[in-house]
């Protein structure tokens, strides 16, 4: 029998191009606990690494998720952890971009509620802006709304967390001041979805995908009071857009970030366009060491996350927020590939020569050197392990 069929491999989702990437190499799937690598979701995760749980994992085993990867990817602890962050480094220059600002000014001002809601009401009472709710613990749009009044987030407030008979929900929020100024292409709100694998936190090893996508809103943009509960003028989230008339099933209101590239440098130069994403590999590259120290670094582990940003119209990224299970579906056959072809370079780089039966484990593996490796269309995002990492450096 082949390497590749003593290889086992074990999903609790059907997504077509997962299974597909793991049927080509030959192979097994299975239901038992005998997987050399597990593609699952948070939840099973978090069961799997719980103290309570009886499995052990063997040095054969992989798993694609870190134990606690919500501090990144919950959108109130990854706020908390750049505050710290920023205030851990103050005196440190390289936590400062181009123009000076600190990496916590790449996320908008933003507070937790309920715990922040004093603080909050004081800073809007200062200033005439947007705010915008989101639940710190849910995707594809949901629950999100925009905030004009402070009455309406006071009765929303009051119904949410006092329920009942005294009972209070458990349900945590964020509220962020909104980009009410985004670049706009043919009229309309977009934002980047780009792909970050990481195999290691300490030492921090962290590559980029060459591509990912702009996602666009399929209604022109607008801030009338009368557009502002319109989520196909303000969310991008493709779960929110193909639910209206004007979505497009052809190409499903995506671009590819090449093509978003090549717009960018015919319409605003090549120098500015080189900028802007050396200032969003700058934000990814500190919101992971922002987290360093606080992930569980199991040897076991590694993730790839959906980073979602959104660029003003000044060229400034911001950052909104890290998915840990970017959706794996497809809605066209440009995202089918394009989805395909990130798992597999993904695949290529965890898993080493020869498992299970190789002499190189995954835990020496994934800081393996990278020329060493086969990256496909990843790069180097940063590399502690390396003998002299540059990925400290300011962007040009």
């Amino acid at each position: 029998m082949s390497r590749e069929q003593w290889m086992r491999y074990k999903v609790d989702m059907d997504k077509g191009v997962l299974v597909s990437n793991f049927e080509k190499r030959g192979w097994v799937r299975t239901q038992e606990d005998d997987w050399n690598i597990f593609w699952t979701n948070v939840w099973t995760v978090k069961m799997l690494f719980s103290p309570e749980s009886p499995m052990r994992l063997s040095d054969t085993q992989v798993v694609n998720h870190f134990p606690n990867h919500h501090e990144l990817t919950r959108k109130d602890c990854i706020v908390k952890n750049v505050k710290r962050y920023k205030k851990d480094n103050e005196k440190n220059r390289n936590i400062y971009s181009a123009d000076g600002e600190t990496v916590v000014d790449f996320i908008p001002l933003t507070y937790s509620l309920p715990s922040d809601y004093a603080l909050f009401v004081e800073e809007y009472k200062k200033t005439n802006s947007l705010w915008i709710v989101k639940p710190a613990n849910r995707a594809q749009g949901k629950g999100i709304f925009i905030v004009t009044k402070l009455g309406q987030i006071t009765k929303w407030a009051k119904q949410k967390w006092l329920q009942g008979e005294g009972s209070i929900s458990k349900e945590q929020f964020i509220i962020s001041k909104y980009i009410e100024d985004p670049l706009l292409i043919g009229g309309k709100k977009f934002d980047l979805r780009l792909y970050v694998l990481v195999t290691s936190y300490r030492p921090l090893r962290a590559y980029l995908h060459g591509e990912g996508f702009a996602r666009f809103c399929t209604v022109a943009y607008n801030t009338d009071v009368g557009d502002l509960d319109n989520l196909f003028v303000h969310l991008t989230n493709v779960a929110v857009q193909k639910q209206g008339d004007e979505y497009n099933e052809k190409h499903g209101g995506k671009w590819k970030v090449s093509n978003l590239k090549w717009y960018l440098e015919s319409s605003l130069g090549r120098e500015r366009c080189d900028k802007l994403f050396n200032d969003i590999n700058f934000v990814i590259t500190h919101s992971l060491k922002a987290c360093q120290t606080v992930i569980t670094n199991d040897r076991h582990c590694f993730e790839l996350y959906g980073y979602d940003l959104l660029i003003d119209s000044s060229l400034r990224p911001w950052l909104i927020e890290v998915n840990a299970s970017p959706s794996l579906s497809f809605t066209t056959p440009n995202d089918r590939m394009l989805k395909t072809q990130v798992l597999s370079d993904t695949i290529d780089i965890i898993i080493p020569p020869n498992m299970p039966d190789g002499e190189r484990l995954y835990k020496d593996h994934r800081t393996w050197p990278v020329s060493d490796l086969s990256l496909g269309g990843f790069q180097i995002l940063v590399d502690e392990a390396a003998e002299a990492p540059t990925t400290d450096r300011k962007p040009q």
